[in-house]
């Protein structure tokens, strides 16, 4: 068997690490969690959006290291491509791709206003306009995924890559208490009570709370 090492940072803060973490659980991969101290330099400047490039989540897989969420998607979606990490249509695969990627690479405006923090809870929260677009587009994506695929998962009956990259926002959603329409908010419950989704707020509420600027920001 490959030995597999998936190294993250925070489990409370960090979003790339809740999408690599979910990504190789779906995948089936069987791996060891290795995770950084919060005092590492590398880990700070990921966690506080000081480094324009991250590594982490990284893992090892025998003699492969790939980091980069997206990255580590496509290449345990070629090493157990019947995991169904992707839909198995593949019109299905693009839209899924499409979305991930928008997540990836987008929403600026809210990933700083309403940083992941899943020990937090801010009732009556002031969203300001720019996250308030990036969470309406947001919307719009669950509405048009549920419409097409009829729920309960974005594209259908089991979750895929592209639940897992929406995942930290429906963390976000619950710490500022955003509110959302009722099939939205459907969804982040869904999301929230995922038995992998679960497991890891588990884990975080037992992690030491190194990063002190970002609860001092609330």
């Amino acid at each position: 068997m490959t030995a597999a090492t998936l190294t993250i940072s925070s489990r409370n803060y960090s979003s790339w690490s809740l999408r690599g973490w979910l990504i190789c659980r779906m995948a089936g991969l069987d791996f060891r969690t290795e995770v950084l101290s919060g005092t590492d330099a590398t880990t700070r400047a990921e966690l506080l959006h000081l480094s324009p490039s991250f590594l982490v989540p990284r893992l090892r897989h025998g003699d492969v290291v790939v980091w980069d969420t997206l990255a580590i998607a496509e290449y345990l979606a070629e090493t157990f491509p019947d995991a169904g990490s992707l839909p198995g249509n593949v019109a299905e695969r693009a839209h899924c791709r499409s979305i991930s990627g928008e997540m990836h690479s987008g929403f600026v405006n809210l990933r700083s206003a309403l940083p992941m923090n899943l020990r937090a809870f801010h009732p009556d929260f002031r969203v300001f306009n720019g996250a308030k677009a990036d969470i309406e587009r947001i919307v719009t994506i669950f509405d048009d995924c549920l419409d097409r695929y009829e729920g309960p998962y974005l594209f259908g009956a089991r979750p895929c890559l592209a639940d897992a990259m929406f995942a930290p926002v429906c963390t976000r959603f619950r710490t500022y208490d955003v509110a959302l329409p009722p099939r939205a908010a459907a969804y982040r419950d869904a999301i929230l009570h995922w038995p992998l989704m679960v497991e890891w707020a588990e884990a975080a509420a037992d992690e030491p709370d190194e990063i002190e600027e970002l609860e001092m920001e609330f």
